[in-house]
C-alpha cells in the first residue's frame, strides 16, 4: 500500500509537532546581552577558542556540544553602520557569506525581530571544496544560522554551526538558540 506524499508530510509534521522542546540555559554574556544556550553544551575555555577560531579578533564566547562538532558562538565588532542600514546590510553580508565558501545554499535570509529587537538572520548550508588539483579532498558542508544585531557602534555576531548531515537534529535547537537572544 502507497502513502500518498502529502499525507506522508502530513504525518511528518504531526510527528515532529510533539518532539521535546529544546532546553536552553540562559547565560549572561555582558551587561545587556544573554544568550540561551542549550543545555548539553559547555563554554570552550580561552585556549580552546585560539585554536579553534584563530583570529586577531576572539569570539565574546563559544559553547560547543560534547563532541566538540557543533558550535554555538558569539562575537562583538566595531561598526559605523547602524540599525536603519539593516536592508543594505543584509545584501552585504549575504554577498560576504557567498564570498566566503564555494558554494551556498541559502534556506531563510530576512531582518526578524527577536524580543523586541530587529536582526539580520540568515540560515544556509555551506560547502568549501578543495580548490588545488593535487589534494582533492572530500568537501566540507555545514549547516549554518547567522543573526547579526547592532548596538550603539558594536556589531554582534550570533552563529551556530553543525555538520550539514545533522541538519535535521540540529535545526530546531539553532533557531531556538537565535530566538532566545536578548540585546538590550
Amino acid at each position: 500500500m502507497k502513502i500518498p506524499s502529502v499525507l506522508f508530510m502530513f504525518l511528518l509534521l504531526g510527528l515532529t509537532a510533539f518532539a521535546p522542546p529544546v532546553k536552553l540555559t540562559t547565560t549572561k554574556l555582558a551587561t545587556g546581552l544573554s544568550v540561551g544556550v542549550p543545555a548539553t553544551f559547555a563554554p570552550l575555555p580561552d585556549d580552546g577558542i585560539a585554536t579553534k577560531y584563530p583570529s586577531p579578533r576572539k569570539p565574546l564566547a563559544v559553547f560547543s556540544n560534547p563532541s566538540g562538532r557543533v558550535d554555538f558562538s558569539v562575537a562583538v565588532r566595531p561598526t559605523t553602520f547602524e540599525s536603519m542600514d539593516y536592508g543594505v546590510l543584509l545584501k552585504i553580508y549575504k554577498s560576504s557569506i557567498q564570498r566566503l565558501y564555494s558554494k551556498v545554499e541559502f534556506l531563510k535570509e530576512d531582518i526578524r525581530t527577536v524580543k523586541g529587537r530587529d536582526f539580520i538572520y540568515f540560515e544556509f548550508v555551506s560547502t568549501v571544496t578543495d580548490g588545488q588539483r593535487t589534494n582533492q579532498l572530500a568537501p566540507i558542508k555545514r549547516y549554518q544560522a547567522v543573526q547579526y544585531a547592532i548596538q550603539g557602534q558594536q556589531l554582534y555576531v550570533f552563529t551556530f554551526v553543525a555538520p550539514a548531515n545533522e541538519q535535521a537534529q540540529w535545526q530546531p535547537t539553532a533557531q531556538a538558540v537565535m530566538n532566545a537572544i536578548a540585546l538590550k
